[in-house]
């Protein structure tokens, strides 16, 4: 059986030439932002000595007065309306608790779901005996955030029929900084599967469904065999992903997409080799400062 050894090789910095927006203003704790004190307290800071000093390591953002530090490494931190991809972890009275990659675990209320075939009644005893034949433990699901509590504790709900039960596909778990916000985050790629871009940086991919699934109220698991061919797009997808995470660039529908072409060249399981994914998302930084320039 042939083997493939490689030695380790010390990370090239990336070049300087990848274009003037690409340079943030990056601190770490104890840097001093601002000694201005006509500015606000955001997130991530503190006032020390009439001057504002960064908490965390992180980019700094300002939104008129007001300035905050967006850590690069963080926990999910939920925000309303967010759409996000987690695993039940329990089942409970009238609720589901649901790991969002949170520092607390999530709530799924038994209110706050569609009840299968997209019924609106309110919810009895036999509904809360049937929760775990709706939802058990293990299960993938996809929701939005409906509230967010004052410990930062995150309710979520699935009452469009967007939402619910995940079937066949794969998990990516990245950092949910690196996840860029949009009006939608569920997206049919032309190569042939659609990803799920969790706010929460839990990235669903899975084969594009021939026809929507309305009538089950979104708990109809589809559980057929997937064909070889979608399952090269998914694993191609799932190591540009990756490689896009490792270069810290930021996740959307036309990064992936661009990430996706530029690898055709190369075989599946080359892309995560450092040199090949390296020039892949070159390729991609080009085309996409290309695009916005």
């Amino acid at each position: 059986m042939a083997m493939e050894m490689r030695l380790p090789v010390a990370r090239k910095p990336l070049s300087e030439r990848l274009g003037r927006d690409t340079k943030k203003h990056l601190v770490v704790p104890g840097d001093t932002i601002t000694t201005d004190t006509g500015f606000m307290r955001g997130h991530g800071t503190y006032m020390g000595e009439e001057k504002l000093i960064a908490s965390v390591a992180g980019s700094v953002e300002r939104v008129n007065k007001l300035i905050c530090v967006k850590a690069l490494k963080t926990r999910y931190i939920g925000e309303v309306g967010d759409i996000v991809v987690g695993r039940i972890t329990e089942v409970q009275q009238k609720r589901w608790k649901v790991e969002t990659n949170s520092r607390l675990d999530s709530v799924l209320l038994l209110s706050s779901m569609n009840l299968p075939g997209g019924e609106l009644r309110r919810r009895s005893a036999e509904d809360e005996l049937a929760m775990r034949g709706f939802l058990q433990e293990g299960d993938l699901i996809s929701a939005e955030v409906q509230a967010v509590f004052s410990d930062g504790a995150v309710s979520l709900h699935t009452r469009s029929l967007k939402y619910g039960k995940l079937g066949q596909g794969v998990l990516v778990q990245v950092s949910p900084s690196l996840v860029k916000r949009q009006k939608t985050h569920f997206h049919d790629l032309p190569c042939g599967a659609s990803v799920i871009l969790g706010n929460n940086g839990f990235i669903w991919i899975y084969p594009t469904p021939e026809h929507k699934e309305e009538e089950a109220g979104g708990f109809a698991a589809n559980l057929e065999p997937v064909s070889l061919a979608d399952r090269e797009v998914i694993s191609r997808l799932r190591n540009c992903i990756v490689s896009l995470v490792t270069q810290r660039m930021m996740l959307y529908d036309t990064s992936i997409l661009y990430c996706y072409e530029a690898s055709l060249p190369h075989q599946i399981k080359d892309i995560l080799k450092p040199e090949i994914m390296e020039e892949i998302v070159m390729e991609t930084r080009q085309r996409l400062l290309e695009q916005e320039g």
